[in-house]
């Protein structure tokens, strides 16, 4: 099964429930984080426009990026009806992305931020607020008893919902090991799978999450085929 199929398929698996930072939150297999008592829908690493991005360099990707990551939101949305997007930053995948989304994604993009807040939240590859587009730009803020960031802050953070590293989870057994993009939490943070179609991932055992999170309560909620499994970070293995 190729990427874009599982990422579909994914669609239709189990939602997982938790609590962060004593708030329920929904963790959904199409990498969204949803909190019902805020109707807040928060999206992590896009990266609209990957392709393009590429192509204006050189380098040829399958074109079909951007069109694949929409459908993936728009069924995300059409699940929640969030009255409040946030998306954790690298929402385009370079500062031009925006500006030249033709207009067979722009208008489908419009379209799912009419009616209800958006926000972007500034990161890394996409710093500036996007092109023609509206909605709010900010490098944090703060919703309910959490606080949104593109980069997560060093050390042992309380409240914190990020994205940036790509978390992934490997698990082994039988012989066989699998690798899958996660939502990594210890109850007080937590960092959003990369949400993007042709996004790569980072091991959450890797050092890049190091001092990140308690160890005695960190887990990866692995996003399956069926649903999301809960596994804890002693569990994995890494690679």
């Amino acid at each position: 099964m190729n990427a874009l199929a599982r990422r579909m398929r994914q669609t239709e698996s189990e939602a997982l429930e938790t609590a962060l930072c004593g708030a329920a939150v929904i963790c959904d297999p199409t990498g969204v984080l949803y909190a019902p008592d805020e109707r807040l829908l928060v999206v992590s690493d896009l990266h609209l426009e990957k392709g393009a991005a590429f192509a204006r360099r050189g380098m040829l990707l399958p074109p079909y990026d951007t069109a694949a990551t929409l459908a993936l939101l728009e069924a995300a949305i059409a699940r929640y009806q969030p009255a409040r997007v946030i998306c954790l930053g690298d929402s385009f995948h370079d500062r031009a992305g925006a500006a030249f989304m033709p207009a067979i994604f722009r208008e489908p993009l419009k379209a799912l931020m009419a009616g209800r807040d958006w926000i972007w939240i500034a990161g890394n590859h996409d710093p500036e607020p996007p092109f023609g587009l509206g909605g709010e730009t900010h490098v944090e803020m703060a919703a309910g008893p959490w606080t949104f960031r593109h980069e997560p802050g060093r050390g042992l953070v309380s409240g914190e919902i990020a994205g940036h590293l790509h978390p992934v989870a490997k698990v082994a057994g039988r012989g066989r090991s699998t690798r899958s993009a996660c939502f990594a939490t210890d109850g007080s943070r937590m960092i959003l799978p990369s949400f993007g179609v042709t996004t790569g991932g980072l091991n959450v055992l890797d050092r890049a999450f190091h001092g990140l999170f308690d160890l005695t309560r960190a887990k990866a909620f692995v996003i399956g085929l069926t649903r999301i499994y809960p596994i804890s970070f002693a569990g994995l293995c890494a690679g």
